[in-house]
């Protein structure tokens, strides 16, 4: 009897063995405010977390890329929505389909996924994506805002096209299933070799604190993304984000805490970032 050969896991693939629990602590929304870039950097300078992700539309993403380092490892936050009703942004592309009434992108996901185009959007996030290279970022992987291309099959094509095209990982959520989302599109992206954690919770509700505790106390072997959205308390944030500032806020205090360092160094997880699976996509594309 012929035997059945080994597939191997995303975490040996990395070069860990198979038990081993792997943890990106990624943070979202980087450029949405001022507030936020402070935040998010100190979050990854000198706090737990490992990368972040970047909205090229909002209005302090170019300030987001110039206090930038080298070394820091950022994806792109591809981004069809605005969700604050007096805080806006917008295509930067002329893309009519991807406006809504009030100016800029819309609100609600219900509002983009009736009047958007296929094409409109590719063009639009493709656009985001160079314009963050352009910018000087070493993009490492691609990550939707609200989660807009991720669980919509003409969009979900999209977002499969770009992370192709550029060879980049993307951010997959673990906690939704093929029958729930009426499509198989975990397996689709490994399909086309692409590359992303093996658990994510695309839980969007500010204030991670429990979240994040109740992630690393259960931690499975491979890769499991965690995601907040860490941001300073400012006059800004708080007019702009109402009651969400407060968890914005309560995560940079999180993330630079030294009870989620000893929770995750009393785990035994491993510490990666997106660039450790971006590398590997790549070396696996030759």
């Amino acid at each position: 009897m012929r035997s059945v050969a080994h597939v191997k896991s995303l975490a040996e693939r990395l070069g860990h063995s198979a038990d081993t629990r792997l943890v990106i602590l990624s943070c979202d929304d980087l450029g949405a405010s001022h507030a936020s870039n402070v935040g998010v950097f100190e979050a990854i300078h000198t706090g737990a977390a490992t990368c972040a992700s970047l909205m090229v539309p909002a209005p302090w993403a170019c300030h987001a890329a110039n206090n930038a380092l080298p070394d820091d490892d950022i994806g792109v936050h591809l981004t069809l929505n605005a969700e604050h009703s007096c805080y806006r942004w917008g295509p930067i592309t002329h893309s009519p389909s991807l406006l809504s009434g009030e100016g800029g992108f819309p609100r609600s996901l219900e509002d983009l996924w009736e009047h958007a185009d296929q094409a409109e959007v590719l063009r639009e996030l493709r656009a985001q994506i160079d314009r963050a290279m352009a910018w000087g970022i070493d993009v490492t992987h691609l990550a939707p805002h609200l989660s807009a291309i991720t669980l919509r099959p003409e969009f979900f094509d999209v977002y499969l096209e770009l992370a192709h095209e550029y060879r980049l990982p993307i951010r997959l959520p673990s906690t939704v299933s093929a029958q729930q989302a009426g499509f198989p599109f975990r397996q689709l992206a490994a399909d086309e070799g692409v590359i992303f954690p093996d658990h994510f919770d695309n839980d969007w509700r500010a204030g991670s604190h429990d979240r994040v505790f109740g992630a690393i106390a259960s931690l499975q072997p491979g890769v499991t993304e965690i995601h907040v959205q860490p941001a300073i308390d400012t006059p800004e944030v708080r007019a702009f984000a109402g009651k969400d500032a407060d968890g914005w806020i309560a995560d940079l205090a999180l993330v630079t805490s030294n009870e989620l360092r000893t929770a995750l160094a009393d785990s035994g997880a491993v510490m990666i970032g997106f660039r450790d699976l971006r590398s590997l996509m790549r070396a696996e594309a030759v």
